[in-house]
């Protein structure tokens, strides 16, 4: 078995950017066991400390001049975010805008250094706005106001030397996406592209704002990546590709585009001729290979690029890659010594037939030498969401389940993203149905296997994935022989009345107006079925979660102690959706373990 504490002592990878002349990387990690900001030299090395925090910091972005790094910060995982700064050789942190009822996030620094633009939220309201920042007094001043609850603003890039900027407003389910200019200061509005439910999702512009880098799903229902001239209104699209494509940001000179592909939960990074529109490979293991630096992944002078790979057995390290010659050279060492690739289980993409026919991916980590007796134990580990997908990079949970024996399936159901639109809107006021039948039919393809005991498969997964371990146990009581929920949704309406604002939005992009179609929320809830759960649950719950609060997990825990099912619950304090400090990390990975040693094998953890 693979330590629990070697597993959660293996530091993460978060926010990752260029200093300002590429000397150095800055990068979020949890290095101390909080989410805090470190950098290295660009060569690799040593990493040295810039922040001290108890609270998870991200979103990354070094000023120009090189003096200060701008981030955000919450507070016990509330996602009500301001903006801080904090000079890049170290020193005082400062909260610039210290508002917490006002949530600002995506800063975008304007040319010249001194102003920028951020997304702004009211705690109160679902709808993302637009501001101008000043970076000296954290002052910002509205720039785009939205009308509609359902829509959100972000920043793509600068143009004109700051007269204007791209910007992107889209809706709360990703089905939809347009491409607007913006002048500064005066917020009038131009829509560049734009088409009802459809996708223009623009990820950076040339800065005369004669180019943008558009993804769009425009008659095909899928992502594919292109370059949109907005002089000429006239496209040029990459090669053609059966998967997903998207396209990313521009190098300083212009002459480059990097692109990504999503193969099959699979990701590959590419770069692209802006010219020629020719590509060139990058050459990374496969896994989920992808650019890093947040909107920056280029250095400053254009030769390097930043990426990041992991797979089933390596977890996440960043690579510069050389331009010129196309050598990568890895940069950090994330992983304790004792996670070397060889001893960890590896992972496979398959595919299965769900009930109506449905070909449905999911990836699966295998322990090794396994007997094919058909006495083995499983565990189904659908995702969060339900708009999401499951990747085949490393996944703490399936390598400490697969380790000590347990096949882990991970499977993308309808629903998830990555396989178009049709298929992401497949389970539209039907969640518990045709995707709790996908998970169904994933168990009974690994019995078929000859691998797995039908009697000795487990159910577990955050958030979407805790409502489908919920809505399994309670609709399939005989499919799954224990579970483990981790911030799982049990009760749409009630869901819906205490979730933030902007999150109401997208449960209606899900199951429609919670009194017209009142029965829908009903027949998709897992409170209505959860009297006839049999099997034993574990639920474990951020205490300031805002995307599903507490209170769904006393729901849970109040029923099933009525009605004697062995159940336990753990509130964790001053955590958000997902746990960021590394005890809570061992603690829910440690109980996780030993629940279903308990319930699937009958024995103690290790």
């Amino acid at each position: 078995p693979v330590l629990v504490e070697d597993l959660s002592y293996s530091r993460t990878l978060g926010a990752t950017a260029w200093s300002h002349d590429g000397s150095e990387i800055f990068l979020v990690t949890n290095l101390t066991g909080r989410n805090n900001i470190w950098k290295i030299p660009a060569t690799g090395g040593w990493p040295v400390q810039l922040t001290r925090s108890e609270e998870r910091q991200a979103g990354l972005v070094p000023a120009p001049d090189g003096k200060l790094l701008y981030f955000i910060q919450d507070v016990g995982g509330d996602e009500q975010y301001d903006i801080y700064a904090v000079p890049s050789g170290g020193g005082e942190v400062r909260n610039l805008t210290a508002t917490p009822e006002l949530r600002e996030s995506s800063l975008l620094i304007a040319p010249g250094g001194t102003t920028g633009v951020v997304s702004t939220k009211l705690r109160t309201e679902g709808q993302v706005n637009l501001a101008l920042i000043d970076l000296a007094t954290g002052t910002t001043t509205p720039l785009v106001t939205e009308p509609d609850p359902a829509r959100r603003w972000s920043p793509v890039a600068w143009i004109e030397g700051g007269k204007a900027l791209i910007a992107s407003r889209s809706n709360a389910n990703q089905t939809l996406a347009e491409v607007w200019r913006v002048d500064v200061p005066s917020g009038a509005k131009t829509l560049l592209l734009g088409k009802a439910k459809t996708i223009y999702d623009a990820s950076d512009a040339t800065p005369d704002g004669g180019l943008i880098a558009v993804s769009t799903n425009e008659g095909t229902g899928q992502l594919r990546a292109g370059i949109y001239d907005t002089r000429a209104k006239a496209w040029r699209w990459l090669a053609p590709t059966p998967w997903e494509e998207s396209a990313g940001t521009f190098s300083p000179d212009g002459k480059t585009m990097t692109v990504t592909r999503n193969e099959d939960g699979r990701t590959s990074a590419a770069l692209v001729d802006v010219a020629t529109l020719a590509e060139k490979p990058i050459a990374l293991p496969a896994g989920v290979n992808s650019f890093a630096g947040g909107g920056a992944p280029f250095s400053p002078d254009g030769g390097r690029i930043l990426v990041a790979h992991s797979g089933a057995d390596t977890p996440s390290d960043l690579q510069v890659v050389d331009l010129a010659s196309g050598k990568a050279d890895t940069v950090t060492a994330m992983a304790l010594a004792s996670l070397k690739s060889e001893n960890l289980p590896k992972s496979r993409i398959v595919t299965y037939k769900s009930f109506d026919g449905t070909l449905v991916s999911a990836v699966v980590t295998m322990p090794f030498n396994l007997k094919r007796d058909g006495s083995n134990p499983a565990i189904l580990l659908p995702h969060g969401g339900p708009t999401g997908q499951s990747i085949d990079g490393f996944n703490r949970t399936a390598t400490a389940l697969a380790s000590r024996g347990y096949i882990v399936m991970q499977p993308n159901v309808r629903g998830s993203t990555g396989y178009g639109q049709p298929f992401q809107n497949a389970n539209y006021q039907d969640l518990g149905g045709g995707d709790l039948k996908d998970v169904i039919a994933g168990k009974r393809f690994l019995v078929e296997t000859g691998y797995v005991d039908p009697d000795k498969v487990g159910i577990t997964g955050g958030s979407y994935g805790g409502y489908m371990t919920l809505i399994a146990l309670a609709k399939t009581p005989d499919e799954f022989a224990a579970g483990a929920q981790l911030f799982g949704i049990i009760n749409w309406f009630s869901m819906y009345e205490t979730s933030d604002a902007l999150l109401r939005q997208y449960l209606i992009s899900l199951l429609g107006d919670p009194v017209k179609d009142r029965k829908v929320y009903e027949s998709n809830s897992p409170i209505t079925y959860i009297r006839g759960i049999k099997a034993p649950l574990l639920s474990l719950q951020g205490d300031r979660d805002i995307r599903v609060p507490r209170g769904q997990a006393e729901e849970v825990a109040a029923i099933l102690k009525e009605i004697g099912t062995p159940n336990e619950t753990v509130f964790y304090p001053a955590e958000g959706h997902g746990f960021a400090k590394r005890e809570n990390q061992i603690d829910s990975l440690r109980r996780t373990i030993e629940w279903f040693d308990r319930h699937l094998k009958g024995t103690a953890a290790r």
